[in-house]
């Protein structure tokens, strides 16, 4: 039996009962008794287009993202992933499922909807143990959830993890964040095994900001023979004009 997207954990008690005693906002603009008000909703709604770091890392995949990341998405990101609003995996999560959709239809024959196994990019085991959940883990399983639910046959395994100490990455330029990471994921035995033969590897993340972190994450995968088709995020930043929209095909 496949695992449902917001299975009960103590997280997710927890925010229930937060929920009964504290007022709810929504997380992108502050609107009252929502979780994500419609207009803050609306931005992950839109058609998903490929987007690339300039410059763009060795090794970084075709990658497809739903919006850009500021605004309401910032801080729904932010919510969901630092401060516990754990039902914000929903409309995180049908988000990326509009990435993942985009990127397996650009990239895949047009015989039809592969298998899809989709990867997420790991966590600093220490980052994951502070929160308490593993946001981007929360949101695969909703995406997977979502595409299955409208035929197309998707699961998530979570098969890399990191191996070494990285440091912070936050500040860090372009340069600096392909050295901290390089070499920094490894491949899961375990998990590897449940993959099957021909499925379609995505690798998915919430974010993008230079594309070290999914440049790594391919590396590592196209290491054990996994070279992924795609790879699928919820929001681009764009940083000094480091990324470009490139539209639905690239």
């Amino acid at each position: 039996m496949s695992r449902h997207p917001f299975a009960t954990t103590a997280a997710d008690v927890v925010e229930a009962l937060l929920d009964l005693v504290v007022p709810r906002i929504c997380a992108g603009c502050g609107e009252p008794r929502q979780l994500l008000c419609p207009g803050c909703r609306a931005v992950l709604d839109g058609p998903a287009q490929r987007t690339v770091p300039r410059p763009s890392p060795a090794g970084f995949p075709p990658t497809w993202t739903v919006t850009a990341y500021d605004g309401a998405v910032r801080e729904a990101l932010l919510a969901h992933k630092e401060h516990g609003r754990l039902g914000l995996a929903g409309p995180l999560g049908d988000g990326l499922s509009r990435s993942v959709s985009a990127a397996v239809e650009a990239r895949s024959r047009p015989s039809g909807w592969p298998a899809v196994v989709l990867v997420p990019v790991p966590s600093l085991p220490a980052a994951t143990r502070a929160r308490g959940h593993d946001p981007m883990l929360r949101i695969a399983r909703r995406a997977a959830y979502v595409l299955r639910a409208s035929g197309r046959p998707t699961t998530v395994v979570p098969v890399l993890a990191v191996g070494r100490t990285v440091s912070d990455q936050s500040g860090l330029g372009a340069a600096a964040r392909a050295d901290n990471l390089a070499g920094a994921h490894r491949v899961r035995p375990r998990a590897l095994s449940r993959l099957h033969g021909g499925a379609a590897v995505v690798l998915v993340d919430d974010l993008v900001t230079t594309g070290a972190s999914l440049a790594e994450a391919a590396r590592a995968l196209t290491g054990v023979g996994l070279a992924p088709l795609a790879a699928a995020v919820v929001a681009a930043t764009a940083r000094r004009g480091s990324l470009d929209r490139l539209g639905p095909g690239g």
